[in-house]
């Protein structure tokens, strides 16, 4: 999609295009009329010609009006290449983004750039453990609703925070490396302190995500049997029943006479 300044050029141009086009066909049409209302005298055909060429005039004056009007307006500025670069990237998300399967695939993109961007330093393994438990709250976070409600605020806000928290330990993390031997232990305190509250941090959201579980697992735990199950259960009780009595109603096969020989009952 073009810039604001692209659009004005464009528009400019269209209107200039246009304003052209309807006053060569308002001369032609002009023309057309002088020309042949004396050669055949004033008709109804010579009315038409004339209300075309008006019309025409009318057009290419309204034309050249906008198009001076426009012209009059300052040209928006060009873009910076790296803000044109940015919009052209966030359009090329949104369109991906409302594809089917689009949002998972964005969201999967990113979780592998900012796993790169974490491997070699101490906030792997926390962001590796914040992303698991990020995973396991946004399947449970459709089924908590009323008084759980807050709880996924409060866990979606604490997992953007602790993101951007893994990102500053790293970021300290490769400054302590560059750093001269003298300014090194004011930045090595730092990064053990945030260290220590990422972890911390992390270590809190796990007990959310399982204290979110154990509200699910009590909020749709039965206290009697399953309906499911206490059906299918009756229904095998009632055909053990009709099996019993049909089995009950069944008569019995005629006593043989006592004179049969045994060779006839093989």
């Amino acid at each position: 999609m073009a810039d604001e300044r692209t659009r004005y050029f464009r528009r400019l141009g269209k209107l200039r295009r246009s304003a052209r086009r309807w006053s060569v066909l308002a001369g032609g049409l002009g023309g057309a009329t002088a020309i042949l209302t004396p050669y055949a005298g004033i008709g109804l055909g010579d009315a038409a010609w004339a209300a075309a060429a008006g019309a025409a005039t009318a057009l290419a004056a309204w034309r050249w009006s906008d198009l001076r009007t426009l012209a009059a307006q300052p040209a928006p500025p060009a873009l910076d290449p790296a803000q044109a670069a940015a919009r052209s990237r966030a359009r090329l998300v949104a369109a991906v983004e409302r594809l089917p399967a689009g949002a998972g695939v964005v969201n999967e993109v990113r979780r592998a750039r900012s796993r790169s961007a974490l491997r070699g330093t101490t906030a792997a393994g926390p962001w590796e453990r914040l992303d698991r438990a990020a995973a396991t709250m946004a399947g449970m976070s459709v089924r908590l609703t009323g008084l759980a409600e807050p709880a996924v605020a409060e866990a979606a806000e604490a997992e953007r925070s602790l993101r951007e928290l893994a990102s500053r330990v790293a970021s300290v993390e490769r400054a302590v490396r560059l750093a001269p031997a003298d300014a090194r232990p004011p930045l090595a305190e730092a990064h053990q302190a945030l260290t220590g509250q990422l972890a911390d941090g992390v270590a809190a959201y796990e007990r959310l995500v399982v204290a979110a579980a154990g509200y699910l697992a009590e909020e749709y735990r039965p206290e009697l049997e399953h309906p499911a199950a206490a059906r299918l259960t009756e229904a095998t009780d009632l055909l053990h029943g009709f099996a019993s009595a049909l089995a009950e109603l069944r008569p019995a096969p005629p006593p043989l006479p006592p004179d049969t020989p045994t060779a006839q009952l093989c």
